[in-house]
């Protein structure tokens, strides 16, 4: 048996849900949107954490499931279900069983420079990168590159922009919150999704700084499944791995001469953007890989 844990109003839930219900994949979905009447039991002994768990009125044994898709996105609106949610993330960081992902491995998106320094050692390039509050070493990278774009540090989305003149003409505000500056890197964005050994690549062809925002801007992006070669392809295994996320999505960019760069990788994927434009078989290779199938 499989478990899903998160929000029946998340896509990517849904997309896995109904997956394993068209096909016979034995599982439970935990909406952390209904928990108030639920409960989550874990016996903690000297060898070993027992767990059940009764949900929608079901009772069933947490002990018999062989993996879990855990998407918890919010924090939960009332005091039974943020009790549940907690205690229940806990168990994710203990349990034996494969998790997708456990969310002490996802700590390491919580700081993108420290993440960055990760990403190094496994052997990506990444882009010359400045951490300030300071709107003197702001300027004076821009100076240095030329073009540079900026984004938050921690793991929460925000849409990446070029510091543009208007920009720099503010950049005293910068004081108030450090940031994240990267040299530009001209090329074509990749993004690739690891599942378990699985890669899954799509290219974006767009001139907006930020494809996931391109239409705010006016800009379109053409989608298009890509296949890369064995040495990329060994190494966004070896990142994920390392990582320990057997599902993430790793983002590239591709230059004119076919070397990449590696600005981040997302340890929690909105995949379905990505399955709606291409219709790569991503959530059934998730769903697989739970099942023990992969």
């Amino acid at each position: 048996m499989i478990v899903f844990f998160g929000s029946g109003e998340d896509i990517c839930i849904r997309m896995a849900v109904d997956f394993a219900s068209e096909f016979g994949i034995e599982h439970r979905f935990i909406d952390q949107c209904a928990l108030d009447c639920d409960d989550l039991w874990l016996k903690v002994g000297p060898m070993a954490v027992t767990s059940s768990a009764r949900v929608s009125g079901e009772m069933f044994a947490l002990d018999d499931v062989i993996g879990v898709y855990a998407r918890p996105l919010g924090i939960a609106s009332t005091t039974q279900s943020r009790a549940f949610t907690t205690a229940f993330t806990e168990w994710l960081d203990q349990v034996d069983t494969l998790v997708v992902n456990r969310p002490i491995s996802m700590r390491s998106n919580s700081s993108k420079p420290y993440q960055s320094q990760l990403i190094g050692q496994a052997g990506f390039s990444v882009p010359e990168t400045l951490v300030t509050n300071d709107p003197e070493a702001v300027r004076a990278f821009h100076r240095q590159h030329g073009r540079v774009i900026f984004k938050s540090t921690s793991g929460i989305r925000s849409i990446v922009r070029e510091l543009d003149d208007d920009y720099l003409a503010n950049v005293g505000r910068v004081r108030s919150l450090p940031t994240q500056f990267q040299a530009f890197v001209e090329g074509v964005d990749v993004r690739v999704h690891v599942v378990g050994e699985q890669v899954f690549a799509t290219e974006m062809i767009s001139t907006a700084i930020d494809y996931r925002y391109a239409a705010r801007d006016g800009d379109e992006v053409i989608h298009r499944a890509v296949e890369l070669d064995a040495d990329m392809t060994a190494r966004c295994r070896t990142l994920a791995s390392t990582l320990q996320l057997p599902l993430c999505g790793i983002d590239l960019r591709r230059s004119s001469g076919g070397t990449y760069v590696c600005f981040e990788v997302n340890p929690m994927p909105a995949f379905s953007y990505y399955v709606s434009r291409t219709g790569q078989p991503i959530v059934q290779a998730l769903v697989e890989l739970l099942a023990g199938e992969a």
